[in-house]
């Protein structure tokens, strides 16, 4: 006969029972949704976003701000960026966004809220009660030598735009790139020579 009673098994059933995928279906953040107009960058549904990131919206857009090193808006439930962004580099953002302020990182769950203590903003896990400060979070994910710029290298770009001056646009994780003679839609070898915050200039490598 079983030691156990039958209340007794089913406790033992609930929790033990994994709980991630009752997570990952509550917390979908909504894709961005992107459109265009002349040389502003929109995200229709921000409010969206942000509304199930359970975030200051100003604290979300301050922070992708400081990634594009542009201007932009938060009006009526959507962001407009100065310049043109492309989708996969917002959305990239978006989820470095989630990943330093959001997610525990101790249960990967979302239920956090953010607390300031003097300078030092601190993530609070309401789930298992987790602390951390969002600097030692950024310390674990600096990035790889292949997502940075560096002014001498040379780097395969495609280019998507052309500037005001002529000049070929390209992007490169967080960096805008001019390059001057650069046709539209062409791949090629850039050298860089400058570089001031997130934007970069650079040369048709020979």
């Amino acid at each position: 006969m079983s030691e156990y009673s039958y209340k007794d098994l089913l406790k033992k059933v609930h929790s033990e029972a994994p709980t991630a995928r009752i997570d990952d279906d509550r917390f979908k953040v909504p894709k961005a949704e992107v459109f265009y107009e002349g040389n502003t960058t929109v995200i229709k549904n921000f409010d969206k976003i942000v509304d199930m990131l359970n975030r200051d919206p100003m604290h979300v857009l301050k922070f992708l701000l400081g990634s594009f090193g542009t201007a932009g808006d938060f009006v009526n439930g959507r962001v407009t960026f100065q310049g043109k962004i492309p989708l996969k580099t917002l959305q990239d953002r978006l989820e470095e966004y989630i990943d330093t302020y959001v997610m525990c990182s101790e249960c990967n769950r979302p239920d956090t809220h953010l607390l300031k203590k003097d300078r030092t903003i601190l993530i609070h896990c309401d789930a298992c009660g987790a602390f951390r400060s969002v600097g030692s979070m950024k310390k674990k994910k600096t990035m790889t030598p292949m997502e940075m710029l560096k002014e001498g290298g040379i780097y395969d770009l495609t280019i998507k735009d052309i500037g005001k001056r002529g000049d070929g646009v390209a992007f490169f994780d967080k960096y805008v790139v001019y390059i001057p003679g650069a046709i539209k839609g062409a791949t090629v070898k850039v050298k860089i020579e400058k570089i001031s915050g997130t934007v970069a200039f650079g040369r048709i490598a020979q």
